[in-house]
C-alpha cells in the first residue's frame, strides 16, 4: 500500500468523539449577569485558556481565536500560563470569574483543572474545552484532535515508513500531561500490532528548544540502533528532523511528527520528516470562542472533532504554498 493511501484511510478511519451531545441553554443555570448582558445587547467576553502560551504551537490558536472575536462580535481574550503551571491556569481563571461571560480551556492537567471548570460552571458560566478536553469535568463541549487516534495514525505511518521494522524512540515535550499520554498510547497500539517494530523509549524533552534537540542527540549517540522517532507534538518534531539533517541520516532515521511549524515543512519538504500531523489549531481556536457564542445564543452544542490532516512530500507544497 503506498503511502498516499495510508494518508486516506487515516482520513476515513476517524471515529466521532464522545460527547456530551447536544448541550442546551435551556438546561444550563447561566448566570444573572450573563442574562442581563445579552437582554441588553452588550458584548460578551469570552476567555481562551490555553495550557502553555509559549511554546510554538500557541500563535496559532490565538489567530483562530482573534478570528472568531471578529466575526462573533465579541471580546475574546487570549490566556494562560507560561510553561505548564497548572496552578498558574487555576490562579488565572479564579481572578477572571466575576469578568467572564463564558471559558474556553486547554487544561495543564485534567485532574488539576476538573475541579476548576466544575466551579466555573457552577457559577453559571458556560465552559468548553478545546486542544485537551477534560472529560471527567461538566465542560458541555470538546473541539479538537481525537488524541488517541491521532496518535494511532501517527503509529501507522511510522511502522509504513519503517517498512514495519525497526527500533523506533518516541519523544514529547510533557510526557506526563494528559494530551501526551493519550497520544501515545494510540502510537503504542499501533506499534504494537507490528511484530517487527520495537519501541525502545519514551523521550521527555522538556519545553526549551535547545534542551529538545540536546536531549534527542544525547538518545541518538546512547542507542545508535534507533531508525524511527516519533514525536507526539510539535516542537521535538522539527528537532527530531533537524538531528537527521545535520546527521545526513535520512536513509537510516525516520521521523514522523505533528503540526505545521514552518521549519517541519521546510524538513518535510527536504525529506528529514517523513510525514507531520496537521491538527487545525486556528479551527480550533475558533471553535473555542464560537462554541460558547452559539451556545449563549440558545443554539445546541456538541463535539467538534478537528480532524487528522496527514502531509508528507508528496503533498507538503499544498502547506508552503500558503
Amino acid at each position: 500500500m503506498k503511502l498516499r493511501h495510508v494518508i486516506l484511510a487515516a482520513a476515513l478511519s476517524l471515529l466521532p468523539l464522545s460527547a456530551h451531545a447536544g448541550a442546551k441553554l435551556a438546561d444550563f443555570a447561566l448566570a444573572d449577569r450573563i442574562k442581563a448582558k445579552i437582554a441588553a445587547g452588550q458584548p460578551l467576553d469570552i476567555y481562551v485558556s490555553y495550557h502553555d502560551v509559549s511554546n510554538e504551537f500557541a500563535p496559532f490558536m490565538k489567530t483562530g481565536v482573534e478570528r472568531a472575536a471578529t466575526e462573533d462580535k465579541v471580546s475574546a481574550q487570549f490566556i494562560g500560563p507560561v510553561g505548564a503551571d497548572a496552578d498558574g491556569q487555576i490562579s488565572e481563571i479564579e481572578t477572571l470569574m466575576g469578568k467572564m461571560d463564558g471559558l474556553a480551556i486547554s487544561s495543564v492537567s485534567t485532574d488539576a483543572l476538573a475541579p476548576l471548570i466544575d466551579r466555573v460552571i457552577a457559577a453559571g458560566i458556560p465552559v468548553v474545552t478545546f486542544n485537551t478536553d477534560n472529560p471527567e469535568s461538566k465542560r458541555l463541549a470538546f473541539a479538537g484532535q481525537d488524541l488517541v487516534q491521532s496518535g494511532r495514525e501517527a503509529g501507522k505511518l511510522m511502522a509504513k515508513v519503517l517498512g514495519g521494522k525497526g527500533k523506533v524512540m518516541i519523544t514529547t515535550i510533557d510526557a506526563a500531561a494528559q494530551w501526551s499520554l493519550d497520544r501515545e498510547k494510540g502510537a503504542r497500539e499501533a506499534l504494537k500490532a507490528e511484530p517487527g517494530i520495537e519501541v525502545v523509549s519514551t523521550l521527555n524533552t522538556g519545553t526549551d528548544p535547545q534542551k529538545i534537540y540536546a536531549a534527542i542527540e544525547n538518545a541518538m549517540l546512547a542507542n545508535p540502533a534507533i531508525s524511527g522517532v516519533l514525536s507526539l507534538e510539535c516542537c521535538s518534531t522539527p528537532a527530531a528532523g533537524t538531528w537527521v539533517e545535520r546527521n545526513k541520516a535520512a536513509d537510516k532515521v525516520k521521523v514522523v511528527g505533528f503540526d505545521l511549524l514552518d521549519q517541519t515543512v521546510q524538513l518535510v519538504q527536504d525529506g528529514n520528516v517523513q510525514a507531520t500531523i496537521d491538527q487545525a489549531p486556528e479551527k480550533q481556536g475558533f471553535a473555542a470562542v464560537d462554541l460558547i457564542v452559539q451556545f449563549l445564543k440558545g443554539q445546541p452544542i456538541e463535539n467538534l472533532d478537528t480532524g487528522v490532516g496527514v502531509y508528507t512530500k508528496e503533498n507538503i507544497a499544498e502547506v508552503a504554498k500558503k
